[in-house]
């Protein structure tokens, strides 16, 4: 019998290790690369003014699936592809083409990567032809790409070796802010000479259309911390989860979590704000935001971009949640 209860125990145990993340490292491990995203676009948009669209999920129609897509920056005649590389490490390009990377992590590991530019120039194409199906024609040369390598622990031999794409931590954070009535250095700017109607035009239109393009769902944690993925249902006492039954992904575009007390005392209760989902709007609901209240103890499950495991938040350590459509 104690065999029996040994086995099982070793069992449950492995089963939590490669299908949950339970431990605050696999946690911060997703949230340093999602963060890394949202602090490019950030400061993107501070640097060139514009919008920026992060997480996207674009589909490709010639394989059926879809494509991640880091960052999309929209400017005045323009729109860039920003892919986004956390790497930490010294870093090179082997003679095969890929990139290699050595000393990043706390594993001091070496890792080859496949090109990150040839990657991103293939993105173009699958977001032209998206764009194309709902009904959006860019000019040649409007869409172009950047790869950028935000990470401080980021060190490369001699920088000029790297395409012209790239643009390596030391480059990222000598970017200075440029006049709003003129465009980065780094955009291309073939299509600063069309006419302003026809660029305002297309701006809207394409602004529109990645405001409602596939992305993924987000988990906003305290810190200024993200994490990318897929929502996939609460958990707790049943009255709670009765509550919740109506944020679904069809009806809520966005959560805000708020701690409750009463007379002062410690917090007893979680508020939920929830905001109806505006498909007229760009899917984001300009009605009243709705509330409900759920023990501190309730949680979410949800799953990273990019991973088999399934991580367990407790609703009272998140901010906010964006669902995708």
């Amino acid at each position: 019998m104690w065999v029996e209860v040994i086995c099982g125990l070793v069992i449950y145990r492995v089963f939590r290790r490669f299908f949950f993340c339970d431990d605050d490292d696999d946690i911060e491990a997703f949230s340093s690369s999602s963060s890394a995203l949202f602090s490019v676009a950030h400061r993107l948009e501070k640097l060139y003014g514009g919008k920026a669209y992060v997480g996207l999920r674009i589909p490709d129609a010639d394989t059926s699936s879809r494509q991640n897509i880091d960052v999309i920056l929209v400017t005045k005649g323009e729109a860039m592809i920003i892919s986004v590389k956390n790497l930490s490490g010294l870093v090179s390009i082997d003679t095969d083409g890929r990139w290699v990377c050595t000393g990043g992590g706390s594993k001091h590991k070496t890792e080859r990567h496949l090109d990150p530019v040839v990657e991103t120039k293939q993105q173009i194409a699958i977001l032209e032809s998206y764009l194309e199906q709902r009904g959006v024609v860019l000019p040649e040369g409007y869409l172009s790409c950047k790869v950028v390598f935000p990470n401080p622990n980021f060190r490369t031999i001699e920088s000029s070796y790297f395409p012209s794409e790239v643009i390596t931590y030391e480059q990222w954070m000598k970017m200075k802010p440029e006049s709003k009535t003129t465009f980065p250095g780094w955009i291309k700017g073939a299509f600063r000479g069309g006419k302003k109607e026809m660029q305002e035009s297309i701006q809207q239109n394409l602004s529109f259309i990645l405001s409602t393009a596939p992305m993924w769902d987000r988990i906003e944690l305290k810190g200024n911390k993200f994490i990318l993925g897929e929502f996939l249902e609460f958990k707790g006492k049943q009255d709670d989860i009765q509550a919740l039954r109506n944020i679904r992904r069809s009806k809520v575009s966005r959560l805000i979590f708020q701690k409750t007390s009463m007379f002062g005392l410690a917090y007893s209760k979680l508020q939920v704000l929830y905001s109806p989902r505006d498909y007229r709007n760009g899917g984001v609901s300009s009605s009243e935001w709705k509330e409900i209240s759920v023990r501190l103890s309730t949680e979410a499950l949800f799953q990273p971009q990019s991973s088999s495991k399934v991580c367990k938040f407790k609703l009272s350590s998140i901010i906010s949640v964006s669902l995708s459509a």
